[in-house]
């Protein structure tokens, strides 16, 4: 498997920062009618993925507060249960609501991370048994994938190309074992290699941000090319979220 790449702390608060600006100005264009519609994650409406994105930046936000102040505590208070609970209660609101409640978690994850100095980034957190670093990146993929989910306006073809080179390292255990897996970007030189070299190759190759959205589980915007022994082939099965 490949190793994930180090980005400076840093440079993913920018990111995050500039992928929060541009949620923000999705919202206002949000409808009663439209919450209501489907997103691109089956059983889930607009409304739920919103709810989420509220909740989780919320969840890591506390991770990085308690942090600081060299205490663990769990994401969600009654965990995965009460989150989804939470989800379930904040999906029923209308789209003023619902943007007003993501606009204020936004900015609460703004201040809370803001508050993470330069040497605090290996303080641990709860959230699987990770560092503040961790956590920040954790909240950098759900910001951009689950915006992505909620199909108003912002989706894979437009993720940045530091976000995509993040996750091809990041969802690496998502291939399986077995498999000798070549991901090469059609819109430049990248390439990356999974598995092991002694396992059947299978070489998938497209747009970079349709490689990172495959990867994640996502639709990508166009067909990805897939061969295995020079001859096409369906896509791999991947494993689950790591």
């Amino acid at each position: 498997m490949t190793t994930e790449r180090t980005m400076p702390a840093e440079a993913v608060r920018t990111a995050i920062e500039a992928g929060q600006e541009r949620l923000r100005a999705l919202l206002p264009a949000l409808t009663d009618d439209g919450v209501r519609e489907p997103s691109e994650l089956p059983g889930w409406s607009r409304a739920h993925v919103l709810s989420h994105i509220e909740g989780v930046g919320l969840a890591l936000a506390r991770q990085a507060r308690y942090g600081l102040r060299g205490e663990l505590i769990e994401p969600y208070d009654g965990g995965r249960p009460a989150r989804d609970a939470a989800i379930e209660a904040g999906a029923v609101r209308g789209a003023a609501a619902l943007g007003d409640a993501v606009r204020a978690a936004l900015a609460e994850a703004s201040a809370a991370w803001a508050a993470v100095g330069p040497g605090d980034w290996s303080r641990p957190v709860r959230h699987r048994n990770g560092d503040l670093r961790s956590a920040l990146l954790a909240w950098w993929r759900e910001l951009e994938i689950h915006t992505a989910d909620a199909g108003i306006g912002h989706g894979p073809r437009d993720w940045p190309q530091e976000l995509c080179h993040h996750l091809l390292d990041h969802m690496a255990p998502r291939v399986p074992a077995e498999l000798h897996l070549v991901v090469t970007a059609t819109d430049g030189t990248l390439s990356r290699q999974y598995g092991s070299g002694d396992a059947p190759t299978v070489t998938v190759s497209g747009p970079l941000t349709d490689l990172a959205a495959w990867l994640s589980g996502r639709r990508p915007h166009e067909p990805l090319d897939c061969r295995r022994s020079g001859a096409d082939t369906p896509l791999p099965e991947l494993l689950g979220w790591p």
